[in-house]
């Protein structure tokens, strides 16, 4: 009966995996070929250059998806979490805070996410503007309705994301199952009409298209990446699915479908040349396009719909490391913890895709910004597993080169190739990851200045409260809570308190929250209570960089502890900082008035953390950086 439950877990998990976490990559077969053999390129298309394309796109799909990700990667899980925000945690983790290499690794992790970011915007645009272009196959005529459609289509998708996706959520893996079905049959009825294409599985054709074409074919490289797009997706997404649903997904369905119709592709462009429009659409002639327009940009928004819930993960965790502000994070889901909408992410992640849509006007012209977004990523990861293999796992230095240094050259193949389009869209995800990397390390240094000036100016607890109680003020009736840093002394808000009201509440609490590099942390690790003496307790709250903040559900765990709280008698005492540039200390000028602008915009610390307005009193504190 186990194994039976066990298989149907199994089978239901790998049904939600194709929906969630292949959409990226399954919507790929829509423009790639297309984009290869875009007369810009210079690409002759004939047979033997036909062999080597489609070669190299099964190798590719083969080496880096298979090899790479799904035996490679998988395995280098953060207590069960994938992504490169997990996966910067890990190695940061691995190599210690003292190793001179903990900084720059901090700043590849950080590049990575910002890439994916970048990503993140461009798979909504590129997919569904992929998808609605077949209405250019059925006729030319609708070719001005494109972008339009495309508008509609993704302001409609962004402004359903605050009801979450838990109800058309279940519709995604059959809805791909279906899409993937039908990748795989028109591959096959094409590969059946040209079977020659079936030549291309022999690696020698991309090693001979790649020595006979040598410059235009390292051009053509840079096309060739759109078709391992969403790979990085996969490896995000293991800490819902688990890794076993997304091998099983990827090896029985996925890609044997992806493989199918890119055979098929190019084998219909052996028997028929002039579909090199859009081979996509003509697979299987005129009266299959208004179908296939309908189904690719369902399956276009379930694409997007992954990015973009991933784009909300990544936000949390950066948040959570430190990178971020703390921002209004709400709930969809009652049973599902990781279902989360972020407004301000939603609504700006909207305005970019929508200028990318616009700006560029075709998937043809977005191709050349997602590869670069794409390969960077790629790049930063197997750099970062390197620092596994070598500093977790204890592996010899020449297996870990060998693991990594192989999949290395790939991708610095690739991205170089990527950075061919650079003035022709690659400079669109390299602008957007500068200006989120900038605003990243500012937020971080920003806040270890700050905890560098309080810690100047802190006066030791300890002592403080020893000398309070030679001649205790008064106490009276309740508990105060006050909020204090991991460096803090005395929190200025208890200072504030004692100078204004001249009393002490009858039991007094300091709460301090560490976060940890690491996704979960178990309830039983997560609180620890230390009796100061004179009815004072430091209460210290561990939380992992994805679990939920909620501090009243963990005081209510410290009752098991011997602390137990009645809310309606608590008061949390919290100071909020007012940060003040000064010349010549800290950051640049402009950075410090960035950072500025972004600790006044950040949430309050009590709505992040949960804690009931009614119960909380703020005081203000002046802090020079």
């Amino acid at each position: 009966m186990t194994s039976q439950n066990n298989k149907s877990s199994l089978a239901a998990l790998t049904l939600a995996a194709v929906g969630i976490v292949y959409g990226d990559i399954g919507t790929s077969p829509l423009y790639t070929l297309k984009t290869i053999f875009d007369p810009t390129h210079g690409l002759a298309l004939n047979t033997p250059n036909l062999l080597g394309i489609v070669s190299l796109i099964f190798w590719g799909l083969t080496l880096i998806v298979s090899l790479k990700y799904v035996t490679l990667v998988l395995r280098a899980d953060n207590r069960g979490e994938g992504g490169i925000m997990a996966l910067m945690a890990l190695t940061l983790n691995s190599v210690t805070r003292t190793s001179r290499w903990h900084y720059p690794l901090m700043v590849v992790g950080v590049f990575g996410a910002t890439m994916f970011y970048g990503d993140s915007v461009i798979t909504p645009a590129i997919s569904v503007l992929g998808a609605i272009e077949g209405l250019e196959v059925a006729t030319p005529a609708l070719s001005h309705y494109v972008v339009p459609l495309a508008v509609v289509v993704l302001v409609g998708l962004y402004s359903l994301q605050r009801h979450g996706t838990a109800g058309i959520g279940r519709w995604f893996g059959p809805v791909m199952i279906v899409w993937f079905a039908a990748l795989a049959i028109m591959g096959v009825i094409n590969i059946a009409k040209a079977p020659v294409i079936l030549q291309a599985l022999n690696p020698l054709h991309a090693a001979r298209f790649i020595m006979e074409n040598q410059f235009i074919a390292f051009v053509a490289l840079g096309a060739v990446v759109l078709a391992l797009t969403g790979a990085e997706a996969l490896y995000a997404d293991m800490g819902h699915f688990g890794k076993k649903p997304i091998r099983v997904a990827w090896f029985m369905i996925v890609f044997p479908a992806l493989a199918l119709n890119y055979l098929g592709q190019g084998g219909l462009l052996i028997t028929d040349p002039t579909a090199v429009e859009n081979p996509f659409f003509h697979q299987l002639g005129t009266w299959s396009v208004y179908p296939l327009v309908i189904l690719s940009t369902m399956a276009a928004v379930i694409a997007s719909q992954a990015t973009i819930s991933g784009t909300y993960s990544m936000t949390k965790q950066a948040i959570m490391l430190g990178l971020l502000p703390r921002m209004r994070i709400l709930h969809t889901s009652e049973s599902e913890i990781g279902q989360i909408y972020i407004p301000a992410v939603n609504w700006l992640q909207l305005i970019v895709v929508l200028i990318a849509v616009i700006g560029f006007g075709s998937s043809d012209r977005l191709a050349g910004a997602y590869g670069i977004a794409v390969t960077a990523t790629m790049l930063a990861t197997t750099l970062l597993t390197f620092f596994i293999t070598r500093y977790r796992w204890k592996l010899p230095l020449i297996v870990c080169v060998g693991a990594t240094g192989f999949f290395m050259l790939m991708d610095i193949a690739l991205f170089s190739a990527s950075t061919l389009k650079l003035l022709h869209g690659g400079w669109f995800p390299l602008l957007l990851g500068a200006v989120l990397l900038t605003a990243m390390l500012t937020w971080k240094r920003g806040r270890e200045l700050v905890f560098e000036n309080l810690e100047k100016h802190a006066i030791p607890l300890d002592a403080f409260l020893d000398s309070l109680f030679v001649a205790p003020p008064a106490r009276v009736p309740g508990t105060a809570i006050f909020l204090r840093g991991e460096s803090d002394g005395v929190p200025h808000a208890l200072l504030h308190n004692l100078s204004h009201n001249k009393v002490l509440h009858e039991r007094v609490v300091f709460l301090t929250v560490h976060i940890r590099e690491e996704p979960w942390v178990a309830l039983s690790e997560q609180v620890q209570v230390v009796d100061l003496g004179h009815h004072c307790y430091q209460l210290n709250i561990h939380y992992g960089f994805k679990d939920e903040p909620d501090i009243p559900a963990v005081m209510a765990h410290c009752a098991t502890l011997g602390l137990s709280f009645e809310m309606m008698e608590t008061s949390f005492f919290i100071a909020r900082q007012t940060v003040i540039s000064t010349p010549g200390r800290g950051m640049a000028p402009w950075r410090e008035h960035v950072f500025a602008t972004m600790s006044r915009n950040a949430r309050a610390a009590a709505d992040y953390y949960q804690i009931p307005p009614n119960r909380v009193i703020e005081l203000g504190t002046q802090v020079e950086i």
